[in-house]
């Protein structure tokens, strides 16, 4: 369903973090062009 595409990951500090997001997205053919993990309080 991603493979190929531009991926623009959000992630939250208390809840899944953009680099655990970005793991599971690693094997798939996509380009991640932007990432971060914000609180949202």
């Amino acid at each position: 369903m991603l493979a190929g595409k531009k991926v623009f990951i959000l992630g939250e500090r208390d809840g899944v973090p953009a680099p655990a997001i970005e793991e599971c997205l690693k094997n798939l053919d996509t380009q991640i062009i932007y990432k971060d993990t914000a609180c949202f309080v």
